[in-house]
């Protein structure tokens, strides 16, 4: 380790985003939609950084020590330029190309790393999985005498900080032209951050096609934000659901960036003005969908008593202990796993 200090508390809203949501100094109102009991009160106010992160959510065991290149690679190229970006926002200031660029990767990110995200990828992660696999057997060398070389020597796919947790191990069987081979992946932490890296720096792209603009929420009210802030909204027919792509025609893209401003798309249309401030009735409306699209918290600059309606708490001791258990475990699980395929 050579006595270099490690990141451990990876927080998946960046502080100073949640900043701007500052109800005293340092601190933001948060509300928890799952608690323990009935008695916790309904808001709390908390430390900006006290709130939003796990431990070592982001790291990754390499060659026996932890690695927290993951989260340098977040603060480096994603956060510390967005911050002269999003004080031109709050200023209305005019915005250069780049800087709608540096936004959009910034909304994109905090579309991908939340621990709700996490618990997506978890459950459907064997469909990732499966389509690494297939590609790492299409291209796989044919050369038998390099794997003679490399008999029994596991492989892991490719070479760099990021690599996804995939080992193959040949073997071949003298005099026969066939090679065996013994393949093996986990899905987990390595293998999610693999997929941030890829889609950050490949799918996340198609985002900069589309048409954006900054809306302002009515006077006298203030945006909320979560610990899923970012929502792909779709329209069908009277209803509604968040599971819009980043490329679907007809999907609104919300994320907000301060309690006065909030970063837009709709795929395919022509955006309102930049500046537009929205009615009080639609101010409210997204409001709603950001609380209902949240996963454990809500940030706001104040106390909204109403916030209840927009969606009740649960209370409920067993799920909650399910969810510290897993984090108390994260670490430590997915160390193991790590230490093996790397």
């Amino acid at each position: 380790m050579n006595g270099k200090q490690i990141t451990k508390d990876n927080h998946y809203l960046a502080q100073s985003y949640l900043k701007h949501w500052q109800s005293s100094k340092g601190k933001v109102w948060c509300y928890r939609t799952l608690v323990s009991h009935e008695n916790i009160p309904t808001w709390n106010e908390t430390h900006v950084e006290g709130t939003a992160f796990f431990t070592h959510l982001y790291s990754r065991i390499e060659k026996g020590s932890v690695s927290d290149e993951m989260e340098h690679w977040f603060g480096s190229e994603f956060e510390s330029p967005v911050s002269a970006v999003l004080s031109k926002v709050l200023k209305n200031d005019i915005l250069k190309p780049d800087d709608w660029r540096t936004l959009v990767k910034f909304l994109a990110l905090h579309d991908l790393r939340t621990p709700a995200r996490l618990f997506e990828y978890l459950e459907r992660g064997s469909e990732t999985t499966m389509g690494v696999m297939q590609n790492v057997i299409d291209n796989f060398p044919k050369d038998l005498d390099n794997f003679q070389k490399r008999e029994n020597e596991a492989t892991p796919i490719e070479e760099n900080i990021y690599s996804f947790p995939f080992k193959v191990t040949p073997k071949v069987i003298e005099g026969e032209e066939s090679v065996s081979l013994k393949i093996e992946t986990d899905i987990g932490r390595a293998s999610w951050l693999y997929t941030i890296q890829h889609q950050m720096r490949n799918t996340s792209t198609i985002l900069n096609e589309h048409r954006w603009t900054i809306l302002h929420s009515s006077f006298g009210q203030n945006w909320f934000t979560s610990d899923k802030p970012v929502m792909r909204l779709n329209y069908h027919k009277g209803k509604y659901d968040f599971k819009g792509g980043w490329n679907s025609k007809g999907t609104e893209i919300i994320f907000p960036l301060s309690p006065q401003h909030l970063l837009y798309t709709k795929i395919g249309a022509k955006p309102p003005q930049r500046g537009t401030r929205l009615s009080a009735d639609k101010t409210s409306s997204i409001n709603k969908l950001i609380v209902e699209h949240s996963f454990r918290n809500v940030y706001s600059k104040e106390r909204n008593n109403e916030i209840g309606h927009l969606k009740a708490r649960l209370v409920n001791l067993e799920q909650f202990n399910y969810e510290k258990e897993f984090w108390q475990k994260w670490h430590l699980e997915q160390g193991k796993s790590e230490n093996y395929f790397f």
